[in-house]
Formats: C-alpha cells, structure tokens, sequence
C-alpha cells in the first residue's frame, strides 16, 4: 500500500496569503479534522492575522440570523470590503461534521470572489462555538478577509463563546417569541453589543421593543461604557423596499467600532480573546496528553466502571490521572 502524501502546508499557506480560495479550503478542512499539520499550519498562519473586524451573530433559532447576515455582507461588499463569514451548524452525530453545507445559506454572495463563506460543525460545544472556529477565522484574516461574520447555531441561553471571539456582538431577537423574558435571563448585558429586533413588522414588535428599552434602562443606570442600542429591522420581504434598518445596523456597527478605538477597550477585547482562545488550546491539548496515556492500558473503562459502581469519584480519578500522566513527567 502505497502511503499517504502529506500536504505541502507552506506551499498551501503561501498560496492562501494570495487570496487562494481552495487552499484556504483545504487548510480549513485540515484544522476543523485536527490533523498532525494543525499547528505547524497555525504557525505559518498566525503572523497574517488580527486586522479583520469580527462580528459575531447570535439569537435564537428561526430569529433570522441567516437572512440578516446575507444583508449585512452586501452592505460591507458595496464598501469594497472583502468579507468572510464562519457559519456554525448543528454536528451530526455519527460523523461530526456540520448538517447544513455554506451553500444553503447565502447563496447570493456564491459567485462573488469578495466574499468566502464556511460552514462548521459546534461539535456539542454548549456555547455554539468549537475551538475551530478560532483557527478557522485566522485563516480567512490571512486570506486577506477584512470583514468577518461569525454566525453560531442559535441553541439558546448558553450560546455566549460568541463574546469572546467577535469584536462587535449581535444579538437578534424577534417579537412574539418571548425573547424580550429571554433576554433578561440571558444577561443582555453580557452577551449583546447591539440588539436587532429583527421582523419587526410583526404584530407585537412596539410592545418587544419597549420591554428591551426597560431592560436597557435599569441596566445602564450602573453602567460607564458602551451602551448596547437597540436597531430593529425587517430583513425579510417581498419587496426590497420593505426592508427596514440595514444601514442604521451597518452605521450602529461603525460608532460601536469607533467607541473602541477612541475609549482603547478594543486591545482589553484582543487580550480577553486571546487569552480565551489560550485557555481552550491549553484545555483541548491536556487532554489529548492524558487519553493517549490511558490509551491501551484498559484504565479508563476500570475507571468507569468504578465510578458507576460509586467505588470512585470523578474528582479523585481526574486527581489520579493527572498526578500519573501529567504532573509526574511522563
């Protein structure tokens, strides 16, 4: 048997700062699958980045994140940004990859060489973002991407990673599904930079967006900095003129960026991303030391086992494991 070639990864990368739209997806494809190319591609990688603006899209399922964002591609396009977009799906079971492929989605933009749209797996990650996604956005940024979308899954109130990747956080809700109750439990707060009260043509959307503004109000009574607006839109409808609040989105977007730069909160956002992002490559690289230490010894299922049958705990057994795998040297 003939073995596998390995990829030429400087070859792919050199190629990728040319804005070489099937290297960048292969490169995706080799860091999304953790191959043992990952960080050497990383590497070559990282110097071309962190000058792309980062907006992250969060919300609800059915709230129309999609559709918004197919707008807001536009808007950026007609700037003559290039932009990129990371579309995170729903994992599929069996092979973990992402059910809905980056053609279903914004399809208008599908011919346009300005524009690269990516679909990626969460792979069960409860805050909607797998540690992927990061790489996957340093990838677009030495593409030469200078707008980048990131939409995640819309799984619900834990789906706040989001914060911590995008420089400017939206949070889409819409009328008539309880998200304006949502919201305040959610910590609105926290998760969003600006609120889109998305389909507010719909029958309820005054009385919605007077509950966020009462939120908003009590809110920022102890608050010294940015303070989240409120944008509604309809970016849904038979008729172009229909559409409501794209550009008040896109000009909300700008002053938020503008509020970053003249207050200096954007390098405080860099050094939270990065140390974020630190902490998941720390967290997912412990671990790969500690299965291929139990890999082959039949530990782990005794230590399953003995939890099941309440002879152990999980806490004493992590303590173990590490003491053996990692704290001892080996």
């Amino acid at each position: 048997m003939v073995p596998k070639k390995k990829p030429d990864i400087q070859q792919m990368v050199q190629k990728l700062l040319t804005g070489d739209r099937r290297s960048a997806a292969r490169l995706i494809t080799l860091v999304e699958n953790e191959v043992d190319e990952h960080h050497d591609i990383m590497r070559l990688v990282y110097p071309h980045t962190g000058h792309a603006l980062i907006i992250g899209i969060t919300g609800a399922g059915g709230a129309g994140k999609s559709s918004l964002t197919d707008h807001l591609i536009g808007k950026f396009r007609e700037k003559d940004k290039k932009v990129g977009a990371v579309v995170v799906d729903p994992s599929s079971p069996f092979s973990g990859g992402a059910f809905l492929g980056d053609r279903i989605r914004l399809q208008n933009h599908s011919q346009d060489e300005g524009v690269y749209i990516r679909s990626l797996a969460s792979r069960g990650n409860l805050g909607g973002l797998s540690r992927a996604t990061y790489d996957v956005i340093r990838i677009l940024e030495a593409m030469g991407m200078e707008v980048i979308f990131v939409e995640t899954l819309g799984a619900g109130q834990d789906e706040i990673d989001i914060v911590q990747i995008a420089s400017t956080c939206l949070l889409v809700l819409t009328p008539g599904m309880g998200d304006d109750i949502q919201a305040m439990k959610a910590g609105i707060m926290e998760i969003a930079d600006i609120i889109v009260l998305n389909k507010a043509d719909l029958d309820g959307a005054t009385t919605c967006l007077r509950h966020l503004e009462a939120v908003l109000s009590v809110a920022q009574e102890s608050q010294t900095s940015w303070k989240p607006r409120i944008v509604p839109t309809v970016s849904v409808a038979s008729k172009a003129e229909n559409l409501r609040g794209i550009d008040e989105l896109v000009q909300t977007i700008g002053e938020h960026q503008n509020y970053l730069r003249s207050s200096r909160e954007i390098d405080q956002a860099k050094f939270v991303r990065i140390e974020h992002e630190l902490g998941l490559i720390f967290k997912d690289e412990l671990q790969k030391i500690i299965f291929k230490g139990l890999r082959g010894t039949g530990k782990k299922k005794k230590y399953i086992r003995s939890i099941m049958d309440r002879k152990n705990d999980p806490y004493s057994v992590v303590d173990e494991v590490l003491n053996t795998y990692l704290f001892s040297g080996k």
